[in-house]
């Protein structure tokens, strides 16, 4: 029988099979293994010291590996240990001895077992041997990259055969080329394989040393000509020849009368140094001039006057802009601050409102009336940090950012910068530019701002920053913490007319080539465009419709003659649908609330106050509710809880509960295509409910907001000035409050105010006495579907 190297027997059956994934085992050698695949471990952990197994390596790295992924060829090795690893892994130490061939595999039990032969080594005491294996020490000798290791294992007292594993272990050699070795059982054979194998490393040290002694040599002459050309720079200088032209002398002086602070002074003659010791057509040189250009032409120092004259900037502002009397005060608050205190400390606000209000004209009237430059910033669809902190310069074309930018445009450190649309900014996976504003608009971080261009502080706290956004829900909690929030609400028809009268109309009719004194709108026609042609907070559409008229008119006589003379024209509300059409807004509040179960309830949106119309009907049926209209899932809460309040409470409201149960409700709310939400409709839900079992109708001059809850109280809600400024362009003339929102009646401009009355309530029963007639008359004809009035799209929020 066959024997194994230490006196160990063959098995005549399969013996157990380890797969290695990494690595090859020689005869002779030790190894240790980490096993972690289940078959391995259960292998493992049925293995003793001195127990013999089979070892081959795998041609593929799968996890449960067949024949055709394991090399042919393989060793016998004796087991030497067996320990624990970390986790759930163990550790396995196994010694080479003799190389096997395996014929087949077993892989249906716990661990793979094979089948195969005994390899004897052929030829090991030749004379033959023993000269290559000489020879294949001095070569070993010779190959630095093996190390002293290899040096000391390659000795004279190994046999021929033992002397070739344990270079073939030592020279880390591919999968194919380790299976060659193991494959061949003649010695003298396997030594000249070796020697090959071996010849080829050679080849390629002495290759890798070549290179580096031409990369070497290549960098001593870059060292030279830097030498040289600062030599030329100091016999020019001698000569009076080629001073201050040239273009490193330039940006040293720009740098010097920069005024970089010291840490920033310190990084740029750092980089000076840099671009003088190298050649102008380095790659680097670009690099390293752009970036110093940039440190040389920011604003570090420099301040602009600032217009403290508070009677001055209060008569710009009014000039400028019509009503926003909060953020006028705001601004005038902080420079009355700057001029007595001495403090330079910048500002933050975010003007939230609607479209058109005027938030980011706002920005650039403050900027006239204090002195400041004034830089904006569009925030729109940007979705990567790097557009407002810069890109690192290890990109190829890397620049500061949208906030650096800025400063350079101003220059100056204490600029005005509008952030606008800061509500739209894009995030998604990994990338959210918003946080990159959380340490600008910081007034306690920065002032030690880092872009990732400049790698270097600056100061931001002198800059005041004006954000505008439509929508604060958008903005995450920590952003809107840092903001000052002032609220633009939108503007009365009265506020609109005067800011046609002193901007928009002489703007618009010189675009159209109209002379101003051409064409007079009268006060009645001013207001029937505002009321029966535009519904928003804002006066853009209204600008629209101006400019629309003034080129209807300049179209007009146009025609009439080559030489067109302008003649006067009055516009009256007459002349509006020749000129613009039919009247697209019209009072339907009447209309829709003029039979019983309808009642008008007031909404907020992004683009301001609306009203919205609660409609309910009742068919014969067993109880059920239906809610219709698109509606959020406050929302339906709210239709659920007023229902509920009239089933606890039918008697006081005079509610037939047995007709109430008999009756399938259906409460709609139209413009289905939009989503609305939010707890402010529950009181207008419960007034329609009402009014359809009772037949007493709405008033159709009244609008109502408020939480309603089971106990019948009313609680307050938000919005206010948007939603009463709504209901007075839709010509609302009363209005049900809850009473806990008095204190924000004080919001409403006067001029809205007069023409309204304010009704304040605490329960439902308040809400009933002041929105339902006092009897219920004769149920009208239900009139055709007709459009819910809303300008836009957007959804809007009870």
């Amino acid at each position: 029988m066959q024997t194994l190297v230490g006196g160990a027997p063959l098995p005549n059956q399969p013996f157990p099979v380890i797969a290695l994934r990494g690595g090859i085992l020689f005869p002779g050698q030790e190894l240790a293994l980490t096993i972690g695949r289940t078959r391995s471990l259960a292998l493992v952990s049925t293995l003793h010291e001195g127990d013999i197994v089979g070892v081959v390596a795998q041609r593929n790295r799968v996890e449960d590996p067949g024949l055709s992924d394991l090399f042919e060829h393989g060793v016998f090795a004796r087991v030497e240990g067996v320990g624990r690893a970390q986790g759930r892994n163990l550790k396995l130490e196994v010694l080479g001895l003799n190389r096997l061939k395996l014929t087949s595999l077993v892989t249906d039990g716990p661990f793979l077992k094979g089948f195969g032969a005994l390899i004897e080594d052929a030829n090991d005491k030749s004379d033959e041997a023993e000269l290559l294996a000489a020879q294949l020490i001095a070569k070993v000798k010779g190959l630095r990259t093996a190390g002293a290791a290899l040096a000391d294992l390659a000795t004279p007292s190994q046999t021929p055969s033992r002397l070739a594993d344990t270079v073939s272990a030592a020279l880390m050699l591919e999968p194919e080329e380790a299976e060659n070795v193991l494959r061949e059982a003649d010695t003298p054979e396997r030594l000249r394989l070796v020697l090959g194998i071996l010849a080829k490393q050679l080849a390629r040290a002495e290759l890798k040393q070549k290179i580096e002694g031409d990369v070497r040599r290549q960098f001593g002459k870059h060292q030279r000509e830097a030498v040289l050309r600062e030599q030329l720079r100091a016999i020019q200088k001698e000569l009076g020849e080629g001073e201050g032209d040239s273009a490193l002398s330039k940006l040293e002086a720009k740098l010097d009368a920069a005024g970089l602070p010291e840490e920033a002074r310190e990084v740029a003659n750092r980089e000076l140094s840099r671009l003088k010791s190298m050649g102008e057509q380095s790659p680097e040189a670009n690099v390293i001039r752009t970036y110093l250009e940039w440190l040389s032409a920011l604003p570090w120092n420099k301040r602009a006057p600032i217009n403290t004259d508070i009677p001055r900037v209060a008569a710009q502002l009014e000039a400028d802009h019509s009503g926003l009397e909060e953020v006028k005060q705001r601004i005038l608050e902080h420079l009355a601050v700057q001029k007595l205190a001495k403090n330079q400390r910048g500002t933050i606000l975010c003007l939230a409102g609607p479209p058109g209000v005027g938030k980011t004209s706002l920005g650039q009237s403050i900027a006239t009336a204090t002195g400041r430059p004034f830089v904006r910033i569009a925030l729109g669809g940007v979705r990567d940090e790097a557009e407002l902190r810069g890109h690192r310069r290890t990109y190829v074309g890397a620049l500061p950012g949208r906030i650096i930018n800025a400063l350079r445009k101003a220059d100056a450190k204490n600029p005005i910068i509008l952030l606008d649309e800061v509500d739209k900014l894009s995030s998604d996976w990994g990338r959210s530019p918003e946080a990159a504003l959380l340490e600008v608009l910081d007034p306690e971080q920065n002032s030690t701002f880092t872009d990732h261009y400049l790698e270097l502080p600056f100061d931001l706290s002198e800059v005041m920053f004006i954000a505008t956004a439509n929508t604060l829900e958008t903005l995450s909690p920590p952003l809107r913490d840092r903001m000052e929030i002032v609220e633009l609400s939108g503007y009365t028809s009265q506020e609109k007319a005067e800011i046609a009268r002193r901007h928009l109309i002489e703007k618009r009719t010189s675009e159209a080539g109209v002379p101003n004194a051409s064409l007079v709108i009268s006060d009645a026609a001013l207001l029937a465009i505002i009321n029966d042609y535009t519904r928003e907070a804002g006066v853009r559409q209204l600008d629209r419709e101006v400019s629309r008229l003034a080129r209807a008119l300049a179209l007009e006589v146009a025609r009439a003659a080559d030489d067109a003379v302008f003649p006067k024209r009055v516009i009256e509300p007459n002349d509006l649908a020749k000129y613009l059409g039919k009247p697209r807004f019209h009072n339907e509040s009447r209309e829709r609330v003029a039979f019983p179960g309808v009642a008008t309830g007031l909404a907020w949106t992004p683009f301001g106050g609306d009203i919205l119309f609660i409609e309910t009907s009742r068919s014969p049926g067993k109880g059920r509710l239906q809610i219709t209209g698109k509606l959020g899932d406050v929302m339906q809460e709210s239709a659920k809880a007023a229902l509920s309040f009239i089933k606890s409470h039918g008697a006081e409201l005079g509610v037939d509960l047995a007709d109430l149960d008999a009756s399938d409700l259906h409460i709609h709310v139209p413009a289905g295509g939009v989503p609305k939400d939010g707890p402010s409709a529950g009181v207008t839900m419960f007034t329609a409910l009402v009014s359809l079992f009772t037949g007493r109708r709405v008033r159709t001059d009244t609008a109502m907001t408020g939480e309603c809850t089971l106990r019948g109280r009313v609680l307050p809600v938000g919005g206010i000035k948007a939603k009463v400024l709504a209901a007075h362009r839709a010509g609302i003339r009363r209005i049900i409050l809850p009473e806990q929102n008095r204190r924000d009646i004080d919001e409403v401009p006067e001029a809205a105010l007069a023409d309204l009355e304010i009704l304040f309530v605490q329960d439902m029963a308040d809400v009933l006495n002041e929105a339902l007639e006092t009897d219920t008359g004769e149920l009208p004809v239900v009139p055709g579907a007709g459009d819910s009035g809303s300008p836009h799209n957007d959804p809007p929020l009870a």
